[in-house]
């Protein structure tokens, strides 16, 4: 299966919002197998970050439009980089080289210099084919 990459733009998240939902309720639920973990934003969040333009939705689709996976994006500017953090991913078989080298030319096109993104050790593993390293461990505690 040939998967293409492509941006959804703010004025469509509408309507592509009920073919992303599950995947992003997928992953919301996945990420909280681990204890104690909520995440910041529930799917509703979500949504309105999208539907604003906070975050960029990027959706990986066959040749027949089928959508297999969403993720979304936000950018940071630092004073050497422009990163690209994945917020969210979800899907069934949408991670390839193919794939992947899509995503970093849609980020590059928005001027990323680095894909940046949480993730959990099934997910670390998995970007590792990709080149992405871990750089620091994430610790919280709720007050």
């Amino acid at each position: 299966m040939n998967l293409t990459v492509q941006t959804v733009a703010t004025e469509y998240i509408s309507q592509v919002w009920p073919m992303v939902q599950g995947y992003f309720q997928d992953a919301l639920t996945k990420g909280g197998e681990e204890v104690n973990w909520e995440p910041g934003y529930n799917i509703h969040h979500i949504q309105s970050f999208l539907t604003t333009g906070q975050w960029l939705l990027l959706v990986a689709a066959d040749e027949m439009g089928q959508v297999h996976g969403a993720a979304t994006v936000s950018f940071s500017n630092y004073p050497m980089h422009r990163v690209a953090f994945i917020t969210l991913i979800g899907g069934k078989l949408i991670s390839s080289k193919e794939t992947f080298a899509q995503l970093k030319e849609i980020l590059r096109q928005r001027g990323a210099t680095k894909i940046q993104g949480y993730g959990r050790e099934a997910i670390v593993r998995l970007w590792k084919r990709y080149g992405f390293e871990p750089r620091t461990t994430l610790v919280e505690v709720k007050i």
